[in-house]
């Protein structure tokens, strides 16, 4: 090999090395992961920004009434509850003291401007009929026709911008069966 040829092998791999330091350095945004409790394997990766929401809708075990529980990520990854929406007050439903707001929409009881921090959670998936769906980006995921009765982990983490090309290309964002 020639010194030339020598010099402009190093240069470019230090190019390289630097690009990759820098994209592995750059925040790329976050990610909410949906792991199965037992198994440990990744269900679902979401790419979120800070303050987008997706939402966990469901029916009501015991009223059989729609619910939406709408959630964030703040840029630590921590997930908050943002707003709950339901037709009526069923078991376990209603106003929190001292969280959010009450309003109705149309014949919808709607707590707003919650924000409150509920961190990782587990949720038992239901059958279906309950219907556990996730919704985000106009796309829905709907796990208690895959994998119902299962716990599943909700978490949030930020995530470099190395990771998020590397999640994008080869993850698949989809694990359900």
């Amino acid at each position: 090999m020639t010194r030339s040829v020598s010099i402009l092998t190093i240069c470019i791999l230090g190019l390289g090395v630097c690009l990759f330091l820098t994209a592995w350095l750059t925040p790329g945004g976050l990610e909410l992961r949906l792991t199965r409790v037992k198994e440990g394997s990744t269900l679902l990766v979401l790419p979120l920004e800070q303050g987008e929401r997706f939402t966990i809708h469901y029916y009501h075990s015991v009223e059989n009434a729609p619910i939406w529980e709408e959630h964030s990520l703040d840029k630590e990854g921590r997930i908050y509850i943002e707003e709950e929406r339901y037709e009526k007050f069923g078991a376990g439903m209603g106003k929190m003291p001292g969280v959010g707001r009450m309003v109705t929409r149309g014949k919808y009881e709607v707590i707003e401007d919650m924000h409150s921090p509920v961190g990782d959670f587990v949720l038992r998936v239901g059958t279906p009929g309950v219907d556990h769906t996730i919704l985000w980006r106009n796309q829905s995921f709907n796990l208690s026709d895959s994998v119902p009765h299962e716990a599943i982990l909700f978490s949030g983490r930020p995530v470099s911008m190395a990771a998020k090309i590397w999640h994008t290309l080869v993850m698949p964002k989809v694990n359900i069966p």
